[in-house]
């Protein structure tokens, strides 16, 4: 199967190289069944339906506290401590079974399958921590939904899903969906030690496939790509409203080989795999517009399983950073950070300044 037009994946991978090809046809696979823009936007029609299914199912006074205009601060006010009492919106307290039936369907139109299961099972281990710390703040009702404007076809409007280790964000306008980040994923304990969820890891893949990537490199490759011996105490982007590139970047594309190369786009791929389908492969094909080749790999710590823990890939539009380090390693952060695009902000300021 041919490299779509444009992409720089035929630079990357010789297509005469019969040693390479199946890589060079699962990484075409993935761009050549690209979703057309019409295949997204049916993504947004889900998640405006979804979401003015859930508001109609509030009362008055719910749909009061779940809502803000588009423009206020509150919506670039994300978090993913445990911050009891000081977010805004509606939590799950405050639902009835319909409501809650209501955000569930929007929880689906806005995420993949793979992606909703690992909300649920962020939220289901604050009941595990609620065990190991008997603390009344580990709640698994305790997550937020917000509002931003109104969901519409042809306005700009957003919503925020969030609470302790999870925010995700998402931007619309005129039935285009502008942002999918910040998006925050985070999982205490990371392996679960205790109960009948012994054993479980609901960021497995976020975890092992930059492991693998890592421990692929050789010796000359690792001492550009290992950043430090050390990890940081926790991802350096945290819950900032902007982000911008992080240096040292570490080690580029052009520095592996081509086996190493697939190895690193399954950590992307891992992310993305969060997404509805049409999303994510929307997505991925915006990283390669930007180019491939100058997407970048950094780890700190070491490279054994279960000690303190770093890493990050970025491009010239994208950051993805994570961290376990807390608990002594038994504690993930990951985000997904857009530089020009989180909460739609400069691509909603280009927008509004096209319209008018």
């Amino acid at each position: 199967m041919p490299s779509p037009k444009g992409s720089p994946l035929s630079a990357i991978f010789p297509m005469n190289n019969k040693t390479y090809f199946p890589i060079v046809l699962a990484l075409s696979l993935i761009i050549s069944s690209i979703a057309s823009i019409g295949a997204v936007d049916a993504v947004v029609q889900d998640m405006q339906k979804a979401a003015n299914g859930f508001l109609d199912s509030l009362s008055e006074e719910l749909r009061h506290k779940a809502t803000y205009t588009l423009n206020e601060d509150e919506r670039m006010n994300w978090h993913f401590i445990p911050k009891t009492g000081e977010r805004m919106g509606v939590d799950l307290r405050d639902l009835n079974k319909i409501q809650e039936i209501k955000l569930a369907e929007l929880l689906v139109a806005s995420f993949s399958a793979t992606g909703h299961e690992k909300v649920k099972k962020i939220q289901g281990l604050e009941s595990v921590l609620y065990v190991l710390e008997n603390a009344d703040h580990r709640d698994p009702e305790l997550y937020y939904t917000t509002i931003f404007g109104t969901p519409s076809a042809t306005g700009s409007w957003g919503w925020r899903f969030e609470g302790h280790h999870l925010s995700q964000n998402f931007t619309v306008a005129n039935g285009k969906l502008l942002a999918n980040s910040p998006s925050f994923w985070g999982a205490n304990p990371a392996t679960v030690p205790v109960g009948p969820t012994t054993g479980q890891r609901t960021l497995k893949g976020e975890e092992d496939t930059a492991r693998s990537f890592v421990r692929s490199l050789s010796k000359k490759q690792k001492a550009i790509a290992i950043i430090a011996d050390a990890a940081p105490k926790d991802i350096y982007s945290g819950a900032e409203k902007e982000v911008s590139p992080l240096s040292p970047p570490g080690i580029k594309v052009s520095q592996l080989e081509k086996s190493q190369i697939f190895g690193l786009t399954r950590i992307i791929q891992e992310y993305l795999s969060n997404m509805p389908t049409d999303v994510a492969t929307d997505r991925w094909e915006k990283l390669s517009e930007a180019g491939l080749e100058n997407i970048t790999f950094a780890w700190a710590g070491p490279t054994e399983m279960g000690v303190k823990h770093y890493y990050r890939v970025q491009g010239p539009t994208f950051l993805i950073e994570y961290d376990n380090v807390q608990n002594q390693g038994n504690h993930i952060h990951a985000a997904w950070r857009d530089f020009d695009g989180d909460f739609g902000r400069d691509i909603l300021k280009e927008h509004h300044g096209h319209q008018h």
